[in-house]
């Protein structure tokens, strides 16, 4: 039997997809991934297109746009208008990935904390879930969304913080999502958190085409939807539930975060 799941966080219109796109959708579904959600970067027309597409051919692609923290130094100022077209015509069901990577830095912090701001008082007002990108920036993370009184939700998407960043998030309404990095060797204090998360606020994912989990790790090239299953299973473990259980409750627990029926 094929265990129902989502994936709630896939790059699948970056140029990775670019060869095979449709054999991997095709493929995602046909394995019994319910649903897949594709985050765009509006510093990115020509892939934020392509998740367009995806979304108007397959009923079960959501869709996410927003600026990444690593592109917070090339916005335009058109961009909150962008996001609301975007919402006017049904294409997101969030905004994201948004947020702050004090890791590599890649565009200024100050830069970083004005969009990320900036973007949860968008989310707000067009009644929207945020998913937020953290790494090394638990504290200004926790910072902005307090100070901007964000109410409307959303996920720690690929999360690797700690436990006390998840607790505050998650007495903020917020869900927390894993990736392949739970499966890793050297991944234990990792999982320790995730035990303490409730189940009703966990989501996985794959966060293709990076992080793939073990076993496939070193064995394939790419991510794809379909390994999410590992982490699953892993999360499963975690939490002392079925594989099929855990299926379903993430599941639940995506629909009611991004506020969507799977088809």
């Amino acid at each position: 039997m094929t265990i129902p799941i989502v994936d709630s966080h896939a790059h699948l219109n970056m140029a990775d997809f670019d060869a095979d796109r449709q054999a991997v959708l095709e493929r995602t579904f046909k394995e019994g991934i319910r649903a897949v959600l594709c985050p765009a970067d509006l510093t990115e027309p020509d892939r934020l297109d392509i998740a367009v597409a995806m979304k108007n051919s397959f009923p079960a692609v959501l869709m996410a746009a927003g600026i990444h923290p690593h592109q917070a130094g090339h916005t335009t100022d058109d961009f909150p208008s962008r996001l609301q077209t975007l919402r006017n015509s049904g294409h997101i069901q969030a905004v994201g990935e948004i947020g702050l990577d004090f890791y590599y830095d890649l565009s200024p912090r100050k830069a970083q904390i004005q969009i990320f701001r900036e973007q949860l008082r968008i989310a707000e007002t067009l009644k929207l879930p945020v998913i937020i990108h953290s790494r090394d920036a638990a504290a200004d993370i926790l910072e902005s969304v307090r100070g901007e009184r964000f109410t409307a939700g959303g996920v720690l998407h690929c999360f690797t913080e700690d436990w006390s960043l998840a607790r505050a998030m998650l007495d903020l309404g917020f869900y927390v999502s894993f990736s392949g990095i739970l499966t890793f060797p050297k991944a234990g204090d990792l999982r320790e958190t995730a035990q303490k998360i409730p189940i009703d606020r966990l989501l996985v994912e794959t966060d293709s085409p990076y992080l793939t989990p073990v076993p496939f790790r070193g064995k394939v090239k790419r991510n794809e939807p379909r390994y999410v299953r590992e982490t699953a299973r892993t999360l499963a473990a975690l939490h002392n539930l079925s594989e099929e259980e855990m299926g379903i409750r993430t599941t639940a627990n995506f629909e009611t975060c991004f506020r969507f029926e799977i088809p």
